[in-house]
């Protein structure tokens, strides 16, 4: 461990006492303590501390046996205070999100059944931060996840946030080597990184709880497999978790569409419908009430209605409101934090991030009775 000699004014390391060898705490400790100890400059083991890559390898192990040795511990306030500092250093030259998408019109997830998380959102939390959120498109002209990546590190972009949009999953394919991420949903489960989603076990539950107050007693779950591997099976499982707690006589096999594109998929849900005759569905906004009607169902006399995946365009149905405007904003933070202590790549231990969803209540059901 490099320790300077001489006329320099280094504290021999039994001058600072431990909190288990006597009355000091870790709080006396300084970074100039261990600086001195370390034979570097307080901006080196600052650097240290930041996990900067500014420092070589010899030198990070050095800091830290001394940090270790002092038991040094970062004051939290002054971490933060600097960290702003830096910031507005930086403020001409705006920092920026890179938020990517699949621009790939063909696919069958571009159908507008499927809800993805809005840009305003992630702006809104990143500017928060400091930052720009800036939308990039996979498959548009011609891009490359390859050629993507060159541009955004020419540019000076370290943190990126994967959004899913399509079933071909180019995004799977793009080098996080270099980058700060984070995604939304399991949809990307290959490389695994740090992700924030919406909790749809307890959205399940919430809904078949309201659905059974109101005297529900058959209810029926139909998405497709893609909405309930983008939840990694929280739907299915959820709802196998509820059918064990009712009478077998009034337990509804699950529908998961084989087919992404919801179009193809009208035959599979009136032969399910018609067999197994639900009282309620949890389902899409889209399709399904086309559906019930050319089936002679009406909506609510006849079969209550729950949207999967409700949003403000869907006002006077009743639904599972997944707040994607939390999703997006716990996405965010997720980066922010990596680019806060220079983390790159795919994690050893992603850190995972679920948001409770809402219940909103609306004329697809009954009311409550009494209500």
């Amino acid at each position: 461990m490099p320790v300077r000699s001489g006329k320099d004014s280094t504290l021999p390391l039994s001058d600072v006492q431990s909190p288990t060898e006597g009355s000091a705490s870790s709080a006396t400790v300084s970074l100039q303590h261990v600086a001195r100890e370390a034979g570097v400059s307080a901006m080196t083991v600052s650097r240290v501390m930041r996990n900067s890559p500014r420092v070589s390898p010899a030198t990070r192990e050095a800091v830290l046996a001394v940090a270790k040795q002092l038991n040094y511990q970062p004051d939290a306030h002054l971490t933060r205070m600097m960290h702003l500092v830096r910031g507005r250093k930086d403020s001409k030259v705006r920092a920026v999100i890179a938020v990517i998408r699949e621009s790939l019109p063909q696919d069958e997830l571009h159908d507008p059944a499927y809800q993805y998380v809005s840009i305003k959102d992630i702006q809104k939390r990143a500017e928060q931060h400091g930052y720009h959120a800036e939308e990039f498109w996979l498959g548009r002209d011609g891009m490359k996840p390859g050629r993507l990546a060159d541009i955004l590190q020419a540019r000076g972009i370290e943190g990126i946030i994967i959004s899913p949009q399509s079933s071909q999953m180019k995004c799977a394919q793009f080098d996080f080597s270099r980058f700060s991420a984070a995604t939304f949903g399991y949809g990307l489960r290959e490389p695994s990184l740090h992700r924030s989603a919406g909790n749809m076990t307890l959205g399940i539950h919430r809904a078949t709880e309201e659905l059974a107050v109101r005297g529900y007693k058959r209810i029926g779950l139909a998405i497709t497999q893609w909405v309930d591997k983008r939840a990694e099976s929280a739907y299915s499982g959820a709802m196998l978790h509820y059918q064990e707690g009712v009478l077998k006589k009034n337990r509804v096999p699950l529908l998961l569409f084989p087919h992404n594109d919801l179009r193809k998929c009208g035959e599979i849900f009136s032969s399910w419908l018609t067999t197994h005759r639900p009282d309620a569905i949890i389902s899409f906004d889209t399709h399904v009430p086309g559906w019930l009607k050319k089936l002679g169902f009406r909506v609510p006399e006849d079969i209550g209605l729950v949207v999967h995946d409700w949003t403000d365009a869907m006002k006077g149905m009743a639904g599972i409101h997944q707040r994607r405007d939390h999703v997006a904003s716990a996405a965010v933070d997720l980066v922010a934090t990596q680019l806060l202590h220079h983390e790159r790549g795919v994690p050893e231990v992603p850190r995972q991030i679920l948001i409770p969803p809402a219940w909103v209540d609306g004329v697809s059901i009954r009311p409550r009775a009494g209500a």
